[in-house]
């Protein structure tokens, strides 16, 4: 009984109570502040990484040709063995041969 009335007549927000004009606000802690200022910075830092690349331009523009990694891409489609578990193509005229009955008009 005492537990209702303590909620019966506890003050709190109409509607619900994360929007509207009469809402909850929560009350902003340190701990929150400091962490928005750590992700703050650590994304000032990657911006920072990006602006400043490890390679120039010039280094950057045929590092992977000795890699080969494309040919390996490449020889892996060209592969008779991958091609085998392929489905073979198909054209529309194949796909629509039930429908030729007979080629003469009336």
């Amino acid at each position: 009984m005492q537990l209702t009335l303590i909620n019966l007549f506890k003050k709190t927000v109409p509607g619900h109570i994360f929007r509207g004009k009469r809402r909850l606000v929560k009350p902003v802690s340190k701990r929150a502040m400091d962490t928005l200022t750590r992700e703050y910075e650590r994304q000032e830092h990657i911006m920072f990484l990006l602006r400043h690349p490890y390679l120039t331009l010039e280094q950057s523009s045929g590092h992977a040709k000795e890699l080969q990694k494309r040919d390996k891409l490449v020889a892996k489609w060209t592969d008779e063995q991958t091609r085998s578990k392929m489905k073979p193509h198909v054209t529309i005229e194949e796909r629509l041969q039930h429908l030729r009955v007979k080629e003469a008009w009336d």
